[in-house]
């Protein structure tokens, strides 16, 4: 079948024309915010909740909060909120999205909430007799554990308790004792280590070794998200000779990045700036995100690129196992498939990820997901930050956008006032002089 493409621009389509106060009047116009939901976005985290949240506190750091716009995942329209300083991110990450409109755009799906933890033990007198030990143990020791209503209720609780021997280490020997739970919609670190700290004392017993630590894995190997986009050449080009050349310079700038793990750094860091931003305006831990998603990345043995970029002659010569297969498309000409999968453990739920004032209103701007909904999300924003990294860099290069929004930091660091960022900000890159003094000299000149 064909899939037409949206007859209506997204409903946030002109978004960035606006001025902060229009985009919120937008937002609240389309029932997204109410005036409740402005006065917290204005005032932000107080000072009191600061100090509640962390040690020490003498102030707060704000990141400014922007909506990327023209997300349309699994058939749904979205307004996603992204938290993040660096210029171009956010308006990158929009303008791929726009593209892949035509072509229905993002196809999306998540693995079960699934987290890992494990205690190491050491000094084990017999480690094949502690493995038989434990197997045979594995339905008792689980019933051993003290698990919340409130998990339960939301069918979450222990999956399972195996073991793995590690023969040779700096520390000898190592027999891990790994637990695995459904965690909901939490993030789950607070259940997960909870848990192996009740066990370790029970394992310890059993097998006669020593505990030296109990902890949760970030590399969450069970709990993934996969987006994927196709995208027509006359999305990326008005012609058809330039679309199909961006098409395959984009799949051979894909390729060193699987190739070599020097660009595969910067890759996959292009990749983050979109998921982690999501992350940090949901509430979630972004350091957490970006340590599974590089280990991930590592996991043959070599580090690697996080996406993968092939072009196939129409929709049916996908790969078998793909999310957007049988949604069968009538391009004029060849298609560019994109597919992103990475380890994504985002909460929804839980005291530590709604602590922030703004992470209600985040979720609420996403449709209040469940937790798999959050990161199959997370997952196309990264997957579209790749995309418009890969096309400006195999087209014009990235400096002449970044430069753009880097002169508007360098005219607001000058102490330009805020209403007057935008000319300054126009000048210096007019006139390709982008300084201090340049900024300071076009405020003068606007000024008299």
């Amino acid at each position: 079948m064909t899939i037409p493409a949206p007859e209506t621009p997204a409903p946030l389509a002109g978004l960035h024309r606006l001025e902060p106060d229009a985009r919120l009047d937008l937002l609240q116009q389309q029932r997204r915010l109410d005036q409740r939901d402005r006065a917290v976005l204005d005032a932000g985290l107080s000072l009191p909740q600061a100090d509640a949240m962390s040690e020490n506190v003498v102030g707060r750091y704000a990141l400014p909060y922007g909506i990327a716009t023209n997300f349309l995942v699994d058939g749904e329209e979205l307004a996603v909120p992204m938290a993040v300083e660096e210029p171009s991110v956010v308006a990158a990450a929009s303008k791929a999205a726009k593209l892949a409109r035509t072509c229905g755009g993002f196809r999306t799906e998540a693995t079960p909430n699934l987290m890992g933890g494990h205690i190491q033990l050491v000094n084990v007198p017999d480690i094949d007799e502690a493995q038989r030990t434990l197997a045979a143990a594995e339905r008792e020791l689980l019933a051993h554990i003290p698990t919340r209503g409130s998990l339960l209720a939301r069918g979450g609780g222990p999956r399972s308790l195996t073991t793995r021997h590690i023969p040779h280490s700096e520390a000898g020997p190592i027999l891990l004792v790994e637990l695995t739970m459904d965690v909901a919609d939490a993030m789950g670190a607070n259940i997960v280590n909870t848990t192996l700290e009740a066990l370790a004392p029970l394992v310890a017993e059993l097998t006669g070794g020593e505990v030296v630590l109990s902890i949760l894995s970030n590399l969450c190997v069970q709990r993934l998200a996969t987006a994927e986009v196709l995208y027509t050449w006359n999305a990326l080009a008005d012609s058809r000779t330039e679309g199909r050349n961006l098409q395959r310079r984009i799949v051979q700038a894909d390729a060193l990045a699987q190739a070599d793990p020097h660009r595969a750094a910067t890759h996959n860091k292009g990749i983050l700036n979109g998921v982690e931003a999501v992350a940090m305006a949901t509430g979630n831990d972004c350091r957490a995100v970006a340590a599974a998603a590089h280990a991930w990345a590592a996991g043959e043995g070599r580090y690697r690129g996080l996406t993968r970029w092939m072009v196939v002659p129409d929709a049916d010569a996908l790969p078998r196992d793909s999310l957007v297969r049988t949604r069968g498309v009538d391009p004029a000409g060849p298609l560019l498939h994109g597919r992103l999968t990475l380890p994504l453990a985002l909460g929804v739920a839980g005291h530590s990820t709604r602590a922030h004032p703004l992470v209600p209103i985040s979720l609420k701007l996403l449709g209040n997901p469940d937790s798999r909904r959050l990161a199959c999300i997370a997952a196309a924003v990264g997957l579209a930050q790749n995309l418009a990294a890969l096309l400006a860099l195999v087209d014009t290069g990235i400096q002449a956008g970044h430069m753009r929004l880097h002169a508007r930091q360098v005219a607001l660091a000058a102490g330009v006032p805020a209403g007057q960022v935008a000319r300054v900000a126009a000048e210096m890159v007019a006139s390709r002089r982008i300084s201090t003094e340049a900024a300071l000299s076009f405020h003068s000149s606007l000024a008299t």
